[in-house]
């Protein structure tokens, strides 16, 4: 049976619980290329029954241009400034789950942005996770270097720290993609409804995201 066929659990009351407690907000996925914010953003969208949205495909469309076209065509300065636009209108636009783009939450404006209408999960992968998920595919324009590995180090260097401006922090591996959505859902409703995850201890007062 493929994954795709297998239904996904469900658990009612913490699903109800957090689309009430989001009201207008949103949920924003942010995180490095091949940490997985499209596939699991369109689970817990299907979970949480909200419309799933991924930036990078609005931007294609709005451009009838695929991402590394438009790099190449226009650079990576004009792709950041549609990126934010994009994000800023689908934000403005009521409540999804929203992917976005390795690079979009490194800008301040979308990340105050996002803070102001949505709740953010930052999926943190390592340089090997990422490196296994994204060497086959050419779609990826910063990543058309020499060593793409040595990119994707610098890469996390320079994110990472903006990263954990999130509201939550999920940790992205090859486990099922199911568990990966349970974990960010739990922390969703312990963040949104003072719940804690089953199994977490108490807090000592440390950020629990940190």
């Amino acid at each position: 049976m493929s994954d795709a066929a297998v239904p996904a659990p469900t658990h009612p009351t913490l699903e109800a619980d957090i689309t009430a407690a989001l009201g207008t907000r949103s949920i924003v996925l942010v995180g490095m290329m091949g940490a997985g914010k499209s596939t699991i953003g369109r689970r817990m969208a299907v979970r949480l029954q909200l419309p799933f949205t991924d930036a990078d495909t609005e931007i294609e469309t709005a451009h009838r241009m695929t991402i590394p076209e438009i790099f190449q065509e226009y650079g990576e300065a004009y792709f950041r400034d549609g990126e934010a636009r994009v994000i800023a209108r689908i934000l403005d636009n009521g409540s999804v789950v929203l992917a976005t783009g390795g690079g979009a939450f490194m800008r301040e404006e979308t990340r105050n942005r996002i803070r102001d209408r949505a709740v953010s999960i930052w999926l943190k992968a390592d340089s090997d996770i990422i490196m296994r998920r994204v060497r086959r595919r050419a779609d990826r324009p910063l990543l058309q270097t020499a060593d793409p590995e040595a990119t994707v180090n610098r890469l996390l260097s320079e994110r990472e720290p903006v990263y954990q401006n999130a509201d939550l922090t999920i940790a992205s591996r090859d486990v099922p993609h199911d568990r990966i959505v349970d974990e960010c859902l739990e922390a969703l409703h312990a963040h949104l409804c003072g719940v804690r995850p089953a199994g977490e201890p108490p807090s000592d007062g440390l950020n629990a995201t940190s």
